[in-house]
């Protein structure tokens, strides 16, 4: 693990962007992850990122973005020097409901990401909760999707595998070998951080970090990414979060 990241989304709340990367740099983050809002001037992010001793190696798009405007994709990924680009997320109104619905979406997704493959970068896929729900038949929709190509790689969000049921170290198992980056961020006890929509700070909530990290360390996971969802304080979430971490 050379730095540990931040996903950016996480400060959407908190501007200017300049004022996080500087609270991130100061926490000592050497990385982050991009997202939609903040691709307005690559040229800029990237100025203030070197300025600032980061990178931002992963980055997040829609799926629109990425069938449709693929040329600005591969400008703001070249631009800021990207390695790896997730598609992270399926509106619900959009998601199938079968088999082979679920199927063809994979399908559709590794061909959404051919002409990133083609010009360097790894391109996968950022699960939520909704893809461990069980189908009709008993499976779920995230190894249709993993199972479409071995070309995918996997952007493994442990929280929500376990907000959607599962067990994030059985996950580990059957794809670790598909992990390449890896979302972590913790959930609170029941009842609790109501305001912060039940998220909770890197190793101050009920995950079992330290099992899991064990367990991550046996993959080809590269890209350890800071997230919470809607903190009320992310100095608070990013400075006890990284404490947690450099511990394993």
């Amino acid at each position: 693990m050379n730095g540990y990241s931040y996903q950016l989304y996480s400060s959407r709340n908190f501007q200017p962007l300049e004022r996080t990367l500087t609270m991130l740099r100061d926490l000592g983050y050497r990385r982050v992850e991009g997202y939609g809002g903040i691709y307005g001037d690559p040229v800029r992010l990237k100025k203030d990122l070197d300025t600032l001793g980061l990178s931002m190696p992963t980055g997040h798009f829609g799926l629109d973005m990425l069938e449709n405007e693929v040329d600005r994709v591969l400008e703001i990924a070249k631009v800021t020097d990207m390695k790896a680009i997730f598609c992270p997320y399926l509106e619900a109104d959009r998601r199938p409901d079968s088999v082979t619905g679920w199927q063809e979406f994979g399908k559709r997704l590794t061909a959404a990401g051919e002409p990133y493959r083609k010009a360097g970068y790894a391109f996968g896929w950022h699960n939520h909760d909704f893809e461990f729900r069980p189908l009709a038949d008993g499976s779920v929709p995230q190894q249709h999707i993993l199972d479409a190509s071995s070309d995918l790689v996997w952007e493994a969000d442990i929280a929500w595998i376990i907000k959607g049921g599962a067990d994030p170290l059985e996950w580990i198992g059957r794809y670790g070998d598909r992990i390449l980056a890896v979302h972590v961020k913790d959930i609170a006890a029941t009842g609790e951080k109501i305001d912060e929509d039940g998220w909770e700070d890197v190793g101050h909530g009920t995950v079992d970090w330290a099992a899991l990290f064990a367990a991550l360390r046996k993959t080809p996971a590269c890209y350890f990414i800071m997230e919470h969802d809607n903190p009320s304080d992310d100095s608070r979430f990013a400075s006890r979060s990284i404490e947690t971490v450099a511990n394993f």
